[in-house]
Protein backbone atom coordinates (compact mmCIF):
# COMPACT_ATOMS: atom_id res chain seq x y z
CA UNK A 1 0.00 0.00 0.00
CA UNK A 2 1.02 3.59 -0.55
CA UNK A 3 -0.56 6.94 0.08
CA UNK A 4 -0.95 9.67 -2.50
CA UNK A 5 -1.07 12.95 -0.62
CA UNK A 6 -2.94 15.56 -2.59
CA UNK A 7 -0.55 18.21 -3.73
CA UNK A 8 -0.40 21.64 -2.16
CA UNK A 9 0.16 23.31 -5.51
CA UNK A 10 -1.71 24.20 -8.68
CA UNK A 11 -1.13 23.29 -12.33
CA UNK A 12 0.77 25.75 -14.45
CA UNK A 13 -1.33 28.77 -15.30
CA UNK A 14 -3.88 28.26 -12.56
CA UNK A 15 -4.17 31.05 -10.03
CA UNK A 16 -2.96 30.22 -6.54
CA UNK A 17 -5.55 29.07 -4.03
CA UNK A 18 -6.25 31.40 -1.16
CA UNK A 19 -8.24 28.76 0.70
CA UNK A 20 -7.94 24.99 1.13
CA UNK A 21 -4.18 25.12 0.57
CA UNK A 22 -3.86 21.82 2.38
CA UNK A 23 -6.45 19.52 0.78
CA UNK A 24 -8.34 17.61 3.48
CA UNK A 25 -8.21 14.36 1.52
CA UNK A 26 -5.81 11.63 0.47
CA UNK A 27 -5.83 8.50 -1.71
CA UNK A 28 -4.49 5.29 -0.24
CA UNK A 29 -3.41 3.12 -3.17
CA UNK A 30 -4.27 -0.57 -2.71
CA UNK A 31 -3.02 -3.79 -4.29
CA UNK A 32 -5.53 -5.70 -6.45
CA UNK A 33 -3.19 -8.09 -8.30
CA UNK A 34 -5.07 -7.49 -11.56
CA UNK A 35 -3.98 -5.55 -14.65
CA UNK A 36 -7.40 -4.82 -16.15
CA UNK A 37 -8.74 -1.38 -16.92
CA UNK A 38 -11.33 -0.90 -14.17
CA UNK A 39 -14.33 1.31 -15.02
CA UNK A 40 -17.15 -0.22 -12.97
CA UNK A 41 -17.16 0.41 -9.21
CA UNK A 42 -19.78 0.01 -6.47
CA UNK A 43 -19.00 0.74 -2.82
CA UNK A 44 -21.45 -0.98 -0.45
CA UNK A 45 -20.07 0.06 2.94
CA UNK A 46 -16.78 0.54 4.77
CA UNK A 47 -15.92 -3.15 4.28
CA UNK A 48 -17.40 -4.19 0.94
CA UNK A 49 -16.83 -2.91 -2.59
CA UNK A 50 -16.96 -4.44 -6.07
CA UNK A 51 -15.10 -3.38 -9.23
CA UNK A 52 -15.24 -4.53 -12.85
CA UNK A 53 -13.49 -3.94 -16.14
CA UNK A 54 -11.78 -5.34 -19.21
CA UNK A 55 -11.15 -9.03 -19.93
CA UNK A 56 -14.25 -10.00 -17.98
CA UNK A 57 -12.69 -8.82 -14.71
CA UNK A 58 -14.74 -8.66 -11.50
CA UNK A 59 -13.06 -8.20 -8.11
CA UNK A 60 -14.44 -7.77 -4.60
CA UNK A 61 -13.18 -6.75 -1.18
CA UNK A 62 -14.91 -7.50 2.12
CA UNK A 63 -12.21 -6.14 4.43
CA UNK A 64 -12.13 -2.47 3.52
CA UNK A 65 -9.81 -2.87 0.54
CA UNK A 66 -6.90 -4.71 2.12
CA UNK A 67 -7.54 -7.78 -0.04
CA UNK A 68 -9.26 -7.94 -3.42
CA UNK A 69 -10.40 -11.31 -4.76
CA UNK A 70 -11.26 -12.19 -8.37
CA UNK A 71 -14.87 -13.24 -8.91
CA UNK A 72 -14.78 -14.35 -12.54
CA UNK A 73 -17.87 -14.73 -14.70
CA UNK A 74 -17.56 -18.03 -16.60
CA UNK A 75 -16.57 -17.69 -20.27
CA UNK A 76 -16.62 -13.89 -20.05
CA UNK A 77 -12.93 -13.19 -20.65
CA UNK A 78 -13.75 -11.41 -23.94
CA UNK A 79 -16.29 -9.07 -22.34
CA UNK A 80 -15.64 -5.56 -21.06
CA UNK A 81 -17.64 -4.99 -17.87
CA UNK A 82 -18.00 -1.20 -17.84
CA UNK A 83 -20.41 -1.00 -14.90
CA UNK A 84 -21.30 -2.93 -11.76
CA UNK A 85 -24.02 -2.41 -9.13
CA UNK A 86 -23.74 -4.19 -5.79
CA UNK A 87 -26.36 -4.45 -3.05
CA UNK A 88 -24.28 -6.25 -0.41
CA UNK A 89 -21.29 -8.60 -0.14
CA UNK A 90 -23.23 -11.38 -1.89
CA UNK A 91 -25.41 -9.68 -4.50
CA UNK A 92 -24.21 -7.75 -7.55
CA UNK A 93 -24.98 -7.21 -11.22
CA UNK A 94 -22.43 -6.52 -13.94
CA UNK A 95 -23.08 -5.25 -17.48
CA UNK A 96 -20.89 -5.52 -20.57
CA UNK A 97 -20.26 -2.90 -23.23
CA UNK A 98 -20.09 -3.86 -26.88
CA UNK A 99 -21.81 -6.62 -28.81
CA UNK A 100 -23.37 -8.81 -27.62
CA UNK A 101 -24.67 -6.97 -24.57
CA UNK A 102 -24.98 -9.09 -21.45
CA UNK A 103 -25.99 -8.63 -17.83
CA UNK A 104 -24.99 -11.16 -15.16
CA UNK A 105 -26.13 -11.44 -11.55
CA UNK A 106 -24.63 -13.17 -8.52
CA UNK A 107 -26.28 -13.84 -5.16
CA UNK A 108 -23.46 -15.85 -3.60
CA UNK A 109 -20.58 -13.40 -3.57
CA UNK A 110 -19.48 -14.11 -7.12
CA UNK A 111 -19.05 -17.86 -6.73
CA UNK A 112 -21.64 -18.30 -9.48
CA UNK A 113 -23.25 -15.98 -12.03
CA UNK A 114 -26.51 -16.12 -13.99
CA UNK A 115 -27.04 -14.32 -17.29
CA UNK A 116 -30.22 -12.24 -16.92
CA UNK A 117 -30.09 -10.20 -20.13
CA UNK A 118 -28.79 -10.73 -23.66
CA UNK A 119 -29.00 -8.51 -26.74
CA UNK A 120 -27.15 -9.26 -29.94
CA UNK A 121 -28.85 -6.73 -32.17
CA UNK A 122 -26.75 -4.48 -34.37
CA UNK A 123 -25.95 -1.11 -32.84
CA UNK A 124 -26.40 -2.14 -29.21
CA UNK A 125 -23.73 -0.75 -26.87
CA UNK A 126 -24.62 -0.41 -23.19
CA UNK A 127 -22.99 2.46 -21.31
CA UNK A 128 -24.28 2.35 -17.73
CA UNK A 129 -26.65 0.83 -15.18
CA UNK A 130 -28.02 2.10 -11.86
CA UNK A 131 -30.55 1.17 -9.18
CA UNK A 132 -32.87 3.15 -6.90
CA UNK A 133 -33.09 0.20 -4.49
CA UNK A 134 -32.48 -3.55 -4.48
CA UNK A 135 -35.39 -4.17 -6.88
CA UNK A 136 -35.80 -1.21 -9.22
CA UNK A 137 -33.14 -0.19 -11.71
CA UNK A 138 -32.38 0.63 -15.32
CA UNK A 139 -29.64 0.54 -17.94
CA UNK A 140 -29.15 2.21 -21.30
CA UNK A 141 -27.45 1.67 -24.63
CA UNK A 142 -26.40 3.97 -27.44
CA UNK A 143 -29.24 4.70 -29.86
CA UNK A 144 -30.86 1.89 -31.80
CA UNK A 145 -33.28 2.90 -34.56
CA UNK A 146 -32.87 6.55 -33.64
CA UNK A 147 -33.56 6.36 -29.89
CA UNK A 148 -31.58 5.45 -26.80
CA UNK A 149 -32.26 1.83 -25.86
CA UNK A 150 -33.40 1.89 -22.21
CA UNK A 151 -34.28 -1.19 -20.18
CA UNK A 152 -35.78 -1.38 -16.68
CA UNK A 153 -36.15 -4.00 -13.97
CA UNK A 154 -38.43 -4.28 -10.93
CA UNK A 155 -37.15 -7.60 -9.61
CA UNK A 156 -33.52 -6.89 -8.83
CA UNK A 157 -32.27 -7.50 -12.35
CA UNK A 158 -33.74 -10.99 -12.73
CA UNK A 159 -35.71 -9.77 -15.78
CA UNK A 160 -35.54 -6.65 -17.95
CA UNK A 161 -38.14 -4.77 -20.00
CA UNK A 162 -37.44 -2.34 -22.85
CA UNK A 163 -38.95 1.15 -22.62
CA UNK A 164 -40.95 1.90 -25.79
CA UNK A 165 -38.93 4.18 -28.03
CA UNK A 166 -41.96 6.47 -28.38
CA UNK A 167 -41.41 7.40 -24.71
CA UNK A 168 -37.83 8.57 -25.40
CA UNK A 169 -36.92 11.72 -27.38
CA UNK A 170 -35.15 11.00 -30.65
CA UNK A 171 -31.37 11.01 -30.60
CA UNK A 172 -29.40 13.46 -32.69
CA UNK A 173 -27.25 12.14 -35.50
CA UNK A 174 -24.14 10.61 -33.92
CA UNK A 175 -25.31 11.18 -30.33
CA UNK A 176 -24.45 8.49 -27.80
CA UNK A 177 -23.22 7.75 -24.32
CA UNK A 178 -19.74 7.17 -22.92
CA UNK A 179 -19.06 3.92 -21.07
CA UNK A 180 -16.16 5.57 -19.25
CA UNK A 181 -17.24 5.04 -15.65
CA UNK A 182 -20.80 3.74 -15.57
CA UNK A 183 -21.94 7.14 -14.30
CA UNK A 184 -23.36 8.90 -17.36
CA UNK A 185 -26.57 7.41 -15.96
CA UNK A 186 -27.53 8.27 -12.38
CA UNK A 187 -30.62 7.98 -10.21
CA UNK A 188 -31.92 9.75 -7.11
CA UNK A 189 -34.70 9.17 -4.60
CA UNK A 190 -37.42 6.73 -5.61
CA UNK A 191 -37.99 7.57 -9.26
CA UNK A 192 -35.67 10.26 -10.71
CA UNK A 193 -33.11 9.36 -13.37
CA UNK A 194 -30.78 11.25 -15.71
CA UNK A 195 -28.68 10.20 -18.72
CA UNK A 196 -25.86 12.33 -20.18
CA UNK A 197 -24.77 12.05 -23.81
CA UNK A 198 -21.90 13.16 -25.99
CA UNK A 199 -20.23 13.11 -29.41
CA UNK A 200 -22.42 15.29 -31.67
CA UNK A 201 -24.50 16.51 -28.71
CA UNK A 202 -24.15 17.05 -24.98
CA UNK A 203 -27.67 16.61 -23.68
CA UNK A 204 -29.31 15.31 -20.51
CA UNK A 205 -32.29 12.99 -20.72
CA UNK A 206 -34.41 13.01 -17.55
CA UNK A 207 -37.20 10.86 -16.11
CA UNK A 208 -39.33 11.21 -12.97
CA UNK A 209 -41.21 7.90 -13.29
CA UNK A 210 -38.47 5.26 -13.02
CA UNK A 211 -37.55 5.51 -16.67
CA UNK A 212 -40.96 4.91 -18.17
CA UNK A 213 -40.96 8.28 -19.97
CA UNK A 214 -38.26 10.82 -20.79
CA UNK A 215 -37.59 14.46 -21.66
CA UNK A 216 -34.32 16.00 -22.84
CA UNK A 217 -32.42 19.27 -22.35
CA UNK A 218 -29.45 20.85 -24.08
CA UNK A 219 -26.30 21.67 -22.08
CA UNK A 220 -23.31 23.97 -22.81
CA UNK A 221 -20.78 21.14 -22.31
CA UNK A 222 -18.22 20.90 -25.13
CA UNK A 223 -19.49 18.78 -28.04
CA UNK A 224 -19.24 18.04 -31.79
CA UNK A 225 -16.18 15.76 -31.63
CA UNK A 226 -16.29 12.00 -31.12
CA UNK A 227 -14.30 12.41 -27.90
CA UNK A 228 -16.38 15.22 -26.34
CA UNK A 229 -19.50 15.52 -24.23
CA UNK A 230 -20.95 14.53 -20.87
CA UNK A 231 -19.23 11.59 -19.19
CA UNK A 232 -20.75 11.65 -15.70
CA UNK A 233 -23.69 13.02 -13.71
CA UNK A 234 -24.36 13.40 -9.98
CA UNK A 235 -27.31 14.83 -8.08
CA UNK A 236 -27.41 16.23 -4.56
CA UNK A 237 -31.20 16.08 -4.53
CA UNK A 238 -34.01 16.01 -7.09
CA UNK A 239 -33.18 19.53 -8.27
CA UNK A 240 -29.45 20.23 -7.81
CA UNK A 241 -26.98 18.33 -9.97
CA UNK A 242 -23.80 18.50 -11.99
CA UNK A 243 -22.58 17.17 -15.34
CA UNK A 244 -18.87 16.76 -16.09
CA UNK A 245 -16.87 15.64 -19.09
CA UNK A 246 -14.78 17.42 -21.67
CA UNK A 247 -12.55 15.90 -24.34
CA UNK A 248 -10.82 12.65 -23.40
CA UNK A 249 -8.36 12.99 -26.26
CA UNK A 250 -7.29 16.41 -24.92
CA UNK A 251 -7.54 15.58 -21.25
CA UNK A 252 -5.74 18.70 -20.00
CA UNK A 253 -8.33 20.96 -21.63
CA UNK A 254 -10.71 22.59 -19.13
CA UNK A 255 -12.93 24.28 -21.71
CA UNK A 256 -16.69 23.80 -21.13
CA UNK A 257 -16.16 20.63 -19.09
CA UNK A 258 -18.76 21.07 -16.32
CA UNK A 259 -22.27 22.46 -15.87
CA UNK A 260 -24.77 22.64 -13.01
CA UNK A 261 -28.56 22.56 -12.76
CA UNK A 262 -30.90 23.77 -10.05
CA UNK A 263 -34.17 22.66 -11.64
CA UNK A 264 -33.77 18.90 -11.97
CA UNK A 265 -31.96 19.01 -15.30
CA UNK A 266 -34.34 21.21 -17.27
CA UNK A 267 -31.67 23.89 -17.72
CA UNK A 268 -27.88 23.88 -17.32
CA UNK A 269 -25.32 26.61 -16.64
CA UNK A 270 -21.63 26.31 -17.49
CA UNK A 271 -19.09 26.51 -14.66
CA UNK A 272 -16.82 29.17 -16.15
CA UNK A 273 -14.80 30.34 -13.15
CA UNK A 274 -12.69 27.69 -11.37
CA UNK A 275 -14.00 24.62 -13.26
CA UNK A 276 -12.50 21.17 -12.73
CA UNK A 277 -9.00 20.78 -14.16
CA UNK A 278 -9.18 18.96 -17.49
CA UNK A 279 -11.30 16.07 -18.69
CA UNK A 280 -13.32 14.26 -16.02
CA UNK A 281 -14.85 10.82 -16.47
CA UNK A 282 -16.63 10.65 -13.11
CA UNK A 283 -18.15 12.92 -10.48
CA UNK A 284 -19.75 12.02 -7.16
CA UNK A 285 -21.19 13.74 -4.11
CA UNK A 286 -19.93 12.62 -0.72
CA UNK A 287 -20.56 13.65 2.85
CA UNK A 288 -24.02 14.44 4.18
CA UNK A 289 -26.44 15.82 1.55
CA UNK A 290 -26.29 19.39 2.85
CA UNK A 291 -22.50 19.72 2.53
CA UNK A 292 -22.28 19.91 -1.25
CA UNK A 293 -18.94 18.08 -1.30
CA UNK A 294 -17.89 16.58 -4.63
CA UNK A 295 -15.03 14.61 -6.13
CA UNK A 296 -14.38 14.65 -9.89
CA UNK A 297 -11.64 12.62 -11.51
CA UNK A 298 -10.29 11.25 -14.77
CA UNK A 299 -7.03 10.65 -16.58
CA UNK A 300 -6.23 14.32 -15.90
CA UNK A 301 -6.28 13.76 -12.13
CA UNK A 302 -8.63 14.54 -9.25
CA UNK A 303 -10.38 17.70 -8.10
CA UNK A 304 -12.76 18.50 -5.26
CA UNK A 305 -15.53 21.01 -4.60
CA UNK A 306 -17.02 22.10 -1.29
CA UNK A 307 -19.87 24.20 -2.74
CA UNK A 308 -21.95 21.80 -4.88
CA UNK A 309 -19.64 22.21 -7.86
CA UNK A 310 -19.66 25.97 -8.24
CA UNK A 311 -15.88 26.12 -7.75
CA UNK A 312 -13.17 23.47 -7.85
CA UNK A 313 -9.80 22.88 -6.21
CA UNK A 314 -6.88 20.94 -7.67
CA UNK A 315 -6.02 17.70 -5.86
CA UNK A 316 -3.45 15.60 -7.73
CA UNK A 317 -2.54 14.10 -11.10
CA UNK A 318 -3.18 10.41 -10.38
CA UNK A 319 -5.25 8.91 -13.21
CA UNK A 320 -8.51 7.17 -12.31
CA UNK A 321 -11.67 6.35 -14.27
CA UNK A 322 -14.34 6.06 -11.58
CA UNK A 323 -15.11 6.94 -7.95
CA UNK A 324 -17.88 5.53 -5.74
CA UNK A 325 -19.02 6.36 -2.21
CA UNK A 326 -21.12 4.22 0.09
CA UNK A 327 -24.64 5.19 1.08
CA UNK A 328 -23.82 4.91 4.77
CA UNK A 329 -21.14 7.58 4.46
CA UNK A 330 -18.19 5.56 5.69
CA UNK A 331 -16.21 4.67 2.58
CA UNK A 332 -15.15 5.67 -0.89
CA UNK A 333 -12.95 4.06 -3.52
CA UNK A 334 -11.54 5.04 -6.91
CA UNK A 335 -10.52 2.68 -9.71
CA UNK A 336 -8.65 3.11 -12.96
CA UNK A 337 -6.13 1.74 -15.46
CA UNK A 338 -3.90 -1.28 -14.86
CA UNK A 339 -6.00 -2.59 -11.98
CA UNK A 340 -5.40 0.51 -9.87
CA UNK A 341 -7.70 0.99 -6.87
CA UNK A 342 -7.41 3.56 -4.09
CA UNK A 343 -9.28 4.21 -0.86
CA UNK A 344 -10.56 7.72 -0.21
CA UNK A 345 -9.72 9.28 3.12
CA UNK A 346 -11.12 12.52 4.48
CA UNK A 347 -8.86 14.24 6.97
CA UNK A 348 -10.87 16.30 9.42
CA UNK A 349 -14.16 16.00 7.54
CA UNK A 350 -16.85 13.72 8.92
CA UNK A 351 -19.77 12.02 7.23
CA UNK A 352 -18.31 10.70 3.98
CA UNK A 353 -20.57 9.11 1.44
CA UNK A 354 -23.76 10.19 -0.31
CA UNK A 355 -26.05 8.76 -2.98
CA UNK A 356 -24.23 6.13 -4.89
CA UNK A 357 -25.12 2.77 -6.28
CA UNK A 358 -26.70 0.51 -3.71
Amino acid sequence: MSVLYLANCSPAGEKQETMHKVPPFEWEVLSTRVEASLRGLSTVDDKTAWASGSEGTVIRTVDGGRRWVKKPVPEAQDLDFRDICAFDENTALVISAGLPAKIFKTTDGGESWVETYYNGNEGVFFDAMDFWNTQNGLAFSDPVEGHLLIITTDDGGETWQQVPKEKIPAAKDGEGGFAASGTCLTVYGDSNAWIGTGVNAARVFRSTDRGQSWQVAETPIIQSRSSTGIFSLAFKNALQGIAVGGDYQLDSLSQANAAITNDGGKTWALIEENPPNGYKSCVSFFGTPDTGQLIALGTSGSDYSLDSGNSWHYMDTAAFHVVSFSKDGKAGFAAGPNGKVAKFKALGISGQGHHQKP
